[in-house]
């Protein structure tokens, strides 16, 4: 039989596409997992990587034997981690996948005090705004809004139950262009436009009194929305126009006189992200250790 260790290689490297990228996220180097790979395919006499200079992928045998591996290498890990239940503190790994407003916004209130309670267990913390498949991602849980969210998951809420969307300029901008009373105002300003990794740029949506306003912001900087969203900040904060974001993301701006609130009564409010995992009577015990802990917080 194959070494375990060199079919979690295969998984790995054909499930990102090349090895530096599972070499990220397996901790093995990229030399280790390419030894692995020549070896199980040695054994197996059958190619099971397509390799190019720019990417991997699996050929037909290695797409089969990739979506035999999955669940059965799935049910191996919960097996071994039911020995988990007869340990003091519950061990091993747990990988999240989060938009970066979550690590930003979200987990730096649970995880220091987690890894305190649980000093055992290894946090993974990978950073996506883009909508992922986790089982396929190998990842044990996510972060995400209801909006993007698969249907068939289990969702407990973690972080503030409600949080607001918020306007905000550099008092000098406001001073030098004035300050809008309505957000059709906003058509005279100069706006830090925003685009999702999907292409999609969304419009500006504000709220008072059961009003819906849309506006579609115009401005000469378009930043990928979460990756790039410090530099609209920072050029909000520099003079450039108007920036839109989480209000938690901008408080500390506007708490410090770097930014000052623009229709501060018209900022909307939604709901709060979710931690989401595959519905399954057993839980990995780092991932139930977590989830324990998220549920016993107050927010």
């Amino acid at each position: 039989m194959a070494d375990l260790q060199d079919l979690n290689a295969f998984v790995a490297v054909a499930t990102h596409g090349g090895f530096r990228g599972a070499a990220r996220h397996s901790g093995d180097s990229a030399s280790q997992l390419s030894e692995a790979i020549r070896r199980l395919e040695t054994r197996l006499g059958v190619r099971l990587l397509h390799r190019t200079t720019r990417s991997v992928v699996a050929t037909e045998a290695g797409q089969r034997l990739l979506d035999q591996l999955r669940p059965a290498l799935g049910a191996i890990e919960a097996a071994l981690d039911v020995v988990n239940g007869f340990r003091d503190r519950p061990a091993g790994r747990l990988r999240l996948n989060v938009p970066l407003s979550a690590s930003r916004l979200v987990l730096p209130r649970i995880v220091p005090a987690f890894l305190a309670a649980y000093p055992e267990i290894s946090l993974e913390v990978i950073v996506e705004d883009r909508f992922v498949d986790l089982v396929q991602a190998g990842c044990d849980a996510g972060i995400r809004y209801e909006e993007s969210m698969e249907q068939d998951m289990v969702a407990i809420p973690i972080g503030p139950r409600h949080q607001r969307m918020a306007a905000a300029a550099a008092p000098a901008y406001l001073d030098a262009r004035g300050r809008p009373r309505h957000p059709q105002d906003l058509a005279h300003h100069t706006c830090m436009r925003g685009r999702f990794a999907s292409g999609a740029t969304p419009a500006w949506l504000f709220e008072y009194r059961g009003k819906r306003v849309e506006i579609e912001p115009s401005g000469p900087l378009l930043v990928t929305l979460g990756a790039a969203a410090d530099l609209a900040v920072e050029a909000a904060v520099g003079g450039t126009g108007v920036v839109y974001l989480f209000e938690d993301w901008l408080r500390p701006y506007i708490d410090r006189g770097q930014l000052e609130p623009v229709l501060e009564r018209w900022w909307p409010q939604f709901g709060g992200p979710s931690l989401y995992y595959p519905g399954r009577r057993h839980l990995p015990a780092p991932l139930r250790a977590f989830v324990e802990f998220v549920q016993g917080m107050r927010w």
